[in-house]
This record gives structure tokens, C-alpha cells and sequence, in this order.
């Protein structure tokens, strides 16, 4: 795996410049995964574009940093996903600590523009665009998904997602949903609605793959629930995948490695599929 970092993507007048990386597979050609499929290169040599946009309660972490439960793996989680095919993005936003709600999906939304942009230099297909978020960064990735001002995703992967704020404690002055809109949910509805990827469920959307686990004490599996409801409701495709005893981070689910390996197969299924 080759790695570009600190590319900046954005500058926004009195913040920091925002930055991203990009994963490239190690070689041209073909690329392929255990568990089936291939996302191989096609056009020219051009690869499906995968970004990551990593979570922490829109507080804390940062763009290198891959999903907890993943970070001990040998291979990692970013050498698995560009063993796959996949030139891999990971961006910078700002934390609610440096910027409320809604400058975390405009810098998100500005990521995928800038990448769409530079494809031809980037060697990816803009068509062949995907997202993939946990938990935050989950909220962010059907957030870009779903929005009309974005580049348009082929599929989305989210990992215990916030999807509607307004169902979350409305008083909690200390939730990360409230350092997020600048104060309580209850105090902000608007923000709240507008922070939710409920609220953009349309029939257009990309498809998409939630995995959340049944016992989740962080995000409630009910998140996830009430986005696949969203979505089938205006026909979109979508699929829901509660992990039994798992709680946030898929913490106590007996096999975390399946549930990557699956949420991978779906890309690549919708990357290899003929309507493409």
C-alpha cells in the first residue's frame, strides 16, 4: 500500500488548513479481496474511490485513525480495503470543538468535491464513488450520501450510525450530540432535523448497508432502524444488519472480521454490478 498524507483539501478562514490522505494500492491491475469479488481497474486504468470518514462523536480523533475494533489487525484496515481495488480517501473536519454543526458535513461535502475533481490525477473513477463511516463518521457518510449538493455516492457503508437526532435525550447538555448543535437537542430542533440523515431520505439515494449492534449503549441500535425505515419508505435500497450482543464499536460480537468482510462484499458487489 502506498500512502499520500496531509494533502490539503480546503482552507477555511480562521481554522486550521483541513487535509486528507489517500491509500493506494500497491500495485496497478487487478486488486482482490477474501470473500469474493474484485474491484479491478477499468477505463483506463482508473480504480473505485472509497472514503472513509472516521467517527468520535464529531469531537475527537482524527482522519489516520481506522475503527477501534480494527486497529490491532494485521493487515490493517486500510491495506485490506486498497487490497480490495479500492483507492482509499480519509479526510480532516472540524470537531465541534472548533465549529458547530453545519461545518462538519460542509467540510465532508467539500472533501468528496475535491476528490471528484482530481480524479483523472487521483487515478479513480468519480462514478465509482463510496462512502464508509462508524458511528459520527457514519452520521457524516449518509448525511453526504443523501445530500443533493454532493458528488454522488454508488453505495455506503455505516457502521452505528446517528440518524435522528430529535429521537436522542432532547435535555443532555453534555452529549456529544450537544457539543455538535451548540447546545441541548431540545434547544436546537432545527439543527438537530437538519444533522439527520432521516430527514434526506429519498428515493434516488445510493444504496446502502447498516451494521449496528443489538446492545449498542452509545449510539441505540434504533438509529439504524429508523434510517432503513427512511429509506425503504421512499424506495430506496437498503440494508440492516444487527449484530447480536454486540455493543458499540461491535464490542462483544464474536466475529468483528465478518462483519468487515461483509460490509466489503457489498461494495464490491455494487462495484462489479453490470449496471455500472
Amino acid at each position: 500500500m502506498q500512502v499520500e498524507r496531509a494533502i490539503v483539501y480546503a482552507e477555511r478562514e480562521g481554522y486550521r488548513a483541513l487535509e486528507l490522505d489517500v491509500y493506494r494500492p500497491e500495485r496497478s491491475g487487478s486488486g482482490s479481496a477474501a470473500g469474493g469479488g474484485s474491484a479491478s481497474a477499468a477505463g483506463g486504468g482508473s480504480r473505485p474511490l472509497l472514503v472513509y470518514v472516521h467517527g468520535g462523536g464529531w469531537r475527537v480523533s482524527h482522519r489516520s485513525r481506522a475503527p477501534r475494533e480494527t486497529r490491532e489487525w494485521q493487515p490493517g484496515f486500510f491495506d485490506r480495503l486498497t487490497d480490495a481495488g479500492f483507492v482509499v480517501a480519509a479526510h480532516d473536519y472540524r470537531l465541534s470543538g472548533e465549529a458547530l454543526f453545519p461545518a462538519q458535513i460542509e467540510d465532508t461535502v467539500e472533501a468528496l468535491r475535491w476528490l471528484a475533481d482530481g480524479a483523472a490525477d487521483l487515478g479513480v473513477d468519480p462514478a465509482r464513488l463510496y462512502l464508509w463511516g462508524a458511528s459520527a463518521g457514519g452520521n457524516l457518510a449518509a448525511l453526504a450520501a443523501l445530500r443533493q449538493d454532493a458528488p454522488p455516492a454508488a453505495g455506503v457503508v455505516c457502521w452505528y450510525p446517528i440518524t435522528d437526532l430529535p429521537a436522542l435525550d432532547h435535555a443532555a447538555t453534555d452529549s456529544y450530540q450537544a457539543h455538535l448543535l451548540g447546545g441541548p437537542i431540545g434547544q436546537h430542533l432545527d439543527a438537530a432535523r437538519a444533522a439527520s440523515p432521516v430527514t434526506y431520505a429519498h428515493e434516488d439515494a445510493p444504496p446502502f448497508l447498516l451494521q449496528h449492534g443489538a446492545e449498542d449503549t452509545w449510539v441505540p441500535v434504533d438509529q439504524s432502524v429508523r434510517l432503513t425505515e427512511a429509506l425503504k419508505a421512499v424506495g430506496a435500497s437498503v440494508e440492516l444488519e444487527i449484530v447480536p450482543g454486540a455493543d458499540h464499536f461491535f464490542g462483544g460480537a464474536p466475529d468483528v472480521d465478518g462483519i468487515f468482510t461483509r460490509a466489503l462484499d457489498f461494495l464490491l458487489r455494487l462495484d462489479s454490478a453490470p449496471t455500472r
